[in-house]
């Protein structure tokens, strides 16, 4: 095997980014090592992408030694001196005349073999194509058959070639685009000894402005007949892949997009991270809002399947007469409406992902075919009889108590089961509170670029009023939310008073922890009391809670609350 040359070059300017291009594709060339003071020129940039080590000091680059060529691509003559007295003896100086006079032979030789290239692959085209094809030059001269044209006409390319055109075929469309200097289009004539008629069409060969001949291709209309056959086939399977792609799609999120440090949430990361490298089914239970489906999109995107399809069924939001169908496909004919054979999501996500939210709604029937398909990855279409053999991945998701619905027989416990190979628990956001401002924050930005404002924060009081809010509605709850305040916020900062007519909060949050403005200290007493009661409950227990975080006893605060009526 012959030893590759190992290369430096130095300066990375244009010309040297030129030259770098040129001989990385060289198969017996290494570039080992490339130079520039510049760290963002543009050859740098394309060595660091290629793994190429580049240095920003000439003293480094004569620290490496058994490079056999040194490439200076500067044309500064202080750089060419210091290369010729600092190189190894062994090493050869090329400077920067000399490069460019190679690369100018190297892009000559890759012309030539280019249209040495397309000739061959013109002279494969020509042979292959279905229409007769004939050349002539602008004498008349015919140039060239190619095979369909003695097919067609069962004229021999020998006893054609040579001919004159306006002697063989002087009212023909080649004859006619020849004296006209002019294209000619759907000309209908019956050419050969077959006595074929072809539509045929002629265009003028202009070489450099001047016109050199002619080319004329043509079919018989029997062929043309078949075509328009095909291409209403053709337009069949273009609509069913059409209808195919529209249904697929990729992973939209990673796990780069999901934030949260608080123990329990960084818990359910690191096991989201760990499950995405296998292939077991994994099921992800929560609230309503607490990002389960871009927990399954981020798995898929750091799978090995993250450049297969990312298939979304939403269990709930499907007629339960139409699942079967959604999830399985259906043949044509399979029922009233069924107007084509329809691939199902299942078939869909082959060598994918399929995710099923909300799969605590899926009905027993369809849960029995799901089972066959995780045990099997095997099912029929409706109305079909074929086996289909997938390769899919399952991530389900639900905000129910799956293993109480087995129990009760609302939920198959063998699936279940197989279901739950992996469980990804999600807390509830007023379990995470901590992670609200992080929340808040990407959430400013977010809305930012989507409504061209330039919001930078929230008030420290609007702060406390989100993190205490309880938060039913979660993560997804806290977006909707944000998105609300920012549509209408006008000022860079946005207040609390933004936030109070979007979501019902408590009124010892509304006016307890959360003062407008100064007022009676026994005003301020009440509330203090009220947020206490409502905190800890009316009971006594409660009330003792209450009077322990107030700092005071149990009769005074009896005391307190029978003044306050």
């Amino acid at each position: 095997m012959a030893l590759k040359v190992k290369v430096g070059i130095v300066g990375m300017g244009q010309g040297g980014a030129s030259i770098y291009k040129t001989l990385r594709s060289i198969e017996h060339i290494e570039i080992a090592v490339v130079c520039d003071c510049s760290e963002t020129a543009q050859g740098m940039q394309l060595a660091r992408l290629d793994r190429v080590k580049t240095l920003s000091s000439l003293d480094d680059l004569f620290k490496i030694t058994n490079l056999d060529v040194i490439i200076e691509a500067t044309g500064l003559e202080y750089v060419r001196e210091q290369i010729n007295h600092y190189k190894e003896n062994s090493c050869v100086v090329i400077e920067a005349q000399g490069a460019n006079l190679m690369m100018h032979l190297i892009e000559e030789k890759e012309k030539l073999a280019d249209i040495k290239r397309l000739k061959g692959e013109l002279d494969a085209i020509l042979n292959s194509v279905q229409e007769a094809i004939e050349v002539a030059s602008i004498d008349g001269n015919i140039k060239y058959v190619n095979p369909s044209f003695s097919r067609v006409t069962a004229i021999p390319a020998g006893q054609r070639i040579g001919n004159n055109i306006f002697e063989v075929s002087p009212n023909g469309a080649l004859a006619r685009s020849l004296r006209t200097h002019e294209a000619v289009f759907a000309h209908r004539a019956v050419v050969g000894g077959a006595d074929v008629e072809v539509v045929a069409n002629a265009s003028p060969i202009v070489v450099e402005g001047k016109m050199e001949g002619a080319v004329v291709v043509f079919q018989p209309l029997t062929d043309i007949y078949k075509l328009m056959e095909q291409l209403k086939a053709s337009n069949r399977v273009i609509d069913d892949l059409q209808t195919r792609i529209n249904q697929i799609s990729t992973s939209s999120y990673t796990f780069d997009d999901i934030i949260g440090s608080h123990p329990e949430f960084e818990s359910a990361l690191d096991l989201a991270r760990k499950a995405a490298k296998s292939n077991s089914t994994i099921l992800i239970t929560g609230e309503s809002g607490t990002g389960k489906e871009l927990f399954a999109h981020a798995i898929h995107a750091s799978s090995l399947r993250l450049d297969k399809p990312f298939i979304k069924v939403n269990c709930a939001a499907i007629p339960e007469t139409l699942l079967e169908s959604e999830f399985f496909g259906h043949e044509k004919g399979a029922f009233t409406g069924a107007l084509k054979t329809k691939l199902g999501k299942m078939e869909l996500a082959n060598g994918g992902t399929i995710f099923l939210d909300e799969i605590g709604d899926m009905n027993l029937h369809l849960q029995a075919k799901l089972l066959r398909v995780l045990q099997e990855m095997e099912f029929e279409r409706v109305g079909g009889s074929q086996t289909i053999k997938v390769d899919v991945r399952v991530i389900a998701a639900t905000n129910r108590n799956l293993l109480q619905m087995a129990k009760q027989g609302d939920f198959r416990e063998d699936l279940f089961y197989r279901l739950n190979v992996v469980e990804l628990g999600l807390p509830s956001l007023r379990n995470h509170k901590e992670d609200i401002p992080a929340y808040v924050h990407s959430l400013i930005a977010k809305f930012n670029r989507k409504f061209g404002k330039h919001v930078k924060g929230l008030t420290t009081k609007a702060e406390e009023l989100l993190m205490q809010y309880e938060w039913p509605g979660n993560i997804r709850e806290l977006q909707n939310v944000m998105e609300r305040a920012m549509v209408t916020v006008d000022e860079e900062i946005i207040t609390h008073k933004q936030f109070l007519n979007l979501v019902e909060f408590p009124q010892t949050i509304h006016h307890g922890q959360i003062i407008d403005e100064i007022m009676p200290i026994e005003q301020m007493e009440k509330h203090l009391i009220n947020m206490a009661i409502e905190r800890y409950g009316n009971a006594v227990e409660g009330k003792k809670q209450a009077a322990k975080a107030l700092g005071i006893s149990l009769a005074t605060l009896y005391n307190k609350l029978k003044t306050m009526g």
